[in-house]
C-alpha cells in the first residue's frame, strides 16, 4: 500500500539533501547557478524526480541549460549516495533531473498580463473622450399631439 505522506516527506528530504550537496560538496562550475525547486517520489519510493531551474549569471545572459543538465548527470552518482546516507531508507531511489519550466511560464504570463493592462489603459483613454454615436436621448418618448 502506498503511503503518500511518507512519499511527500521523503521527496522534501531528497530536495533538501540534493540542494545542500550541490551548493557545498559538488565542485562543478556548471552547477553554480542551479536551484532545486521541487522533488517527487514514486509511490514505491524507488524513483525520485528532482526539478531544477538555472539562473543566468547576470540579467543579460541566458542560462546555460545544457551545461547544467550535463553537470547534474555527471554528479548523479554522488548525489544519489548523499541521498542514501541522508535518508536512511532501505532502497535509495534513483534520481532523474528535470528542468522546471514554471519560472519561464510565469514570466511569460506576466508579460502577457502587462500587454493586456496596456491595451486596457489605451481603451480607457479613448473611452474617456468618447461621445455617443446617436442622439443624446436614444429612447423615444411618446408625446401627446394635443399639446
Amino acid at each position: 500500500m502506498v503511503d503518500q505522506a511518507r512519499a511527500r516527506r521523503l521527496a522534501k528530504r531528497i530536495s533538501a539533501i540534493v540542494a545542500t550537496a550541490i551548493e557545498h560538496e559538488v565542485k562543478d562550475p556548471r552547477l553554480n547557478f542551479v536551484t532545486i525547486t521541487d522533488a517527487k517520489v514514486s509511490g514505491d519510493l524507488r524513483e525520485a524526480t528532482v526539478y531544477y531551474t538555472v539562473l543566468g549569471e547576470t540579467l543579460d545572459t541566458e542560462p546555460d541549460y545544457a551545461g547544467a543538465a550535463a553537470g547534474l548527470e555527471k554528479a548523479k552518482g554522488v548525489l544519489r549516495s548523499k541521498v542514501g546516507a541522508g535518508t536512511g531508507v532501505k532502497f535509495t531511489p534513483t534520481l532523474a533531473f528535470v528542468l522546471d519550466k514554471v519560472p519561464d511560464v510565469a514570466r511569460d504570463m506576466e508579460e502577457l498580463l502587462a500587454k493586456a493592462r496596456a491595451a486596457d489603459e489605451a481603451v480607457a483613454k479613448v473611452a474617456a473622450n468618447a461621445t455617443h454615436a446617436g442622439d443624446s436621448d436614444p429612447y423615444k418618448v411618446e408625446r401627446d399631439t394635443d399639446e
